[in-house]
């Protein structure tokens, strides 16, 4: 990253994982509507698209299913992210409007479906490696309790884990304060690296509109790096 730290994908994941990381430097955070406006539309498209259907039967949503099988993960007990976001709007409910960052980021998710970890970069200590957590690893979640890792993916820095693809962490949620963001697609090595770099596009084009956020650095992370 520029300031030196590393993000790196354990070699455990490497036949598993791929990975988009991105780090946005400045964002502004407020109350503009824009992107939850936005996710209201996209939301009305993917009703009209996909109706009542059954999470298993939506094309879109199996990559992300299939990486949280290959990592110990039942996605019908412990939904990724984006499929959580996908289900509510297919059930008419609307996404939660939180701020501009929040929001982008659920927009960016319901774009491309799938799971996004947003962390504050200044609560990150020290380098940043995916990997699958021990029976010990565990944090508190974010309006909930304790998220457990072990044998499932999680994202760890100095202090610990502090994300993984279905909730991200107390410590390190993004809020108010922020000002520099790190932001981590996990997608199957069967997506793609073009396809993971054009979410990345998208998760960059949705962040500069609504958060006037500019890139500082971006990279997929492959097994065979």
């Amino acid at each position: 990253m520029p300031d030196g730290r590393q993000v790196a994908l354990a070699d455990e994941l490497a036949d598993r994982l791929l990975a988009g990381v991105i780090v946005l430097d400045p964002v502004t955070v407020d109350t503009r509507t824009g992107p939850a406006d936005a996710a209201e539309v996209l939301g009305a498209s993917c009703r009209q698209r996909w109706g009542d259907a059954k999470p298993g039967a939506i094309t879109e949503l199996q990559d992300a299913r299939r990486l949280y099988r290959s990592c110990g993960m039942e996605p019908t007990r412990h939904r990724p992210s984006s499929e959580a976001l996908l289900r509510r709007v297919l059930k008419g409910k609307g996404l939660y409007r939180i701020n501009n960052l929040v929001d982008s980021c659920n927009l960016a998710s319901l774009t491309f479906l799938l799971p996004v970890g947003m962390y504050d970069l200044a609560q990150i200590r020290g380098d940043v490696i995916l990997r699958l957590g021990s029976a010990s690893d565990e944090y508190a979640g974010i309006r909930k309790g304790l998220v457990h890792l072990a044998g499932r993916l999680g994202l760890f820095d100095a202090e610990g884990p502090f994300g993984s693809p279905t909730s991200d962490s107390a410590r390190t949620c993004t809020h108010e304060g922020t000002t520099a963001l790190l932001a981590v697609i996990m997608s199957t090595p069967a997506y793609g690296t073009p396809a993971m770099e054009a979410a990345l596009d998208t998760f960059a084009t949705i962040f500069n509109e609504h958060c006037d956020a500019d890139v500082v650095y971006r990279t997929v992370l492959e097994g065979h790096q």
